[in-house]
């Protein structure tokens, strides 16, 4: 098993400990730096593993399948989360999830018709402010501004969301249709 797949492996099992770590009762500010810690390391390990996988080509079916379930579990899990401590509307968190789901049936459709889609800069963009947004609501910080801060930056992540989506969309659609006539 090569280096990437090893990192993907290692975020997927840092999903339960950021869980517990995020649910633990009365650690306050200490469990919530614990659990932001381990949500930013998991992060770090989605950066790596895609990063030396291209670089060194070491790009795996595993590795295919593997990575982007990891991301999405590790992103839904703490978004679920975050919604249970009333820290964002479940709403929001409904449609980051569904644009997940229709993104990977598109990738499923894709993938069937010998075509792989990678990632655009929007969903990069997206990618991104969801960790952002995700770690700042976790660590739940009290200085001038925080929920300001935080409203905006959800509300980014909300729109590059939508926007990715959107993308994805426009510029794939031909697969859809192309798949559904088969």
């Amino acid at each position: 098993m090569n280096l990437p797949n090893k990192l993907t492996i290692l975020r997927m099992i840092m999903i339960p400990v950021f869980l517990v770590v995020l649910y633990i009762p009365g650690l306050g500010m200490v469990g919530n730096i614990a659990a932001a810690a381990i949500f930013i390391l998991a992060s770090i390990t989605d950066f790596l593993d895609g990063k030396i996988a291209r670089k060194y080509n070491l790009v795996t079916n595993f590795g295919k399948f593997m990575d982007p379930l990891a991301d999405k579990l590790l992103v839904c899990s703490a978004l679920i989360a975050l919604v249970d401590f009333d820290k964002v509307a479940a709403w929001i968190v409904i449609i980051i999830i569904a644009r997940e789901f229709i993104i990977s049936g598109f990738r499923l459709i894709a993938a069937d018709n010998g075509v792989v889609i990678a990632a655009s800069y929007w969903g990069k963009f997206k990618t991104t402010f969801q960790m952002i947004m995700i770690i700042l609501l976790i660590l739940d910080l009290n200085y001038p501004f925080s929920g300001v801060v935080n409203m905006v930056v959800t509300y980014i992540a909300l729109i590059l969301t939508v926007v990715s989506l959107i993308d994805y969309i426009v510029k794939n659609y031909k697969i859809f249709i192309e798949g559904s006539n088969n």
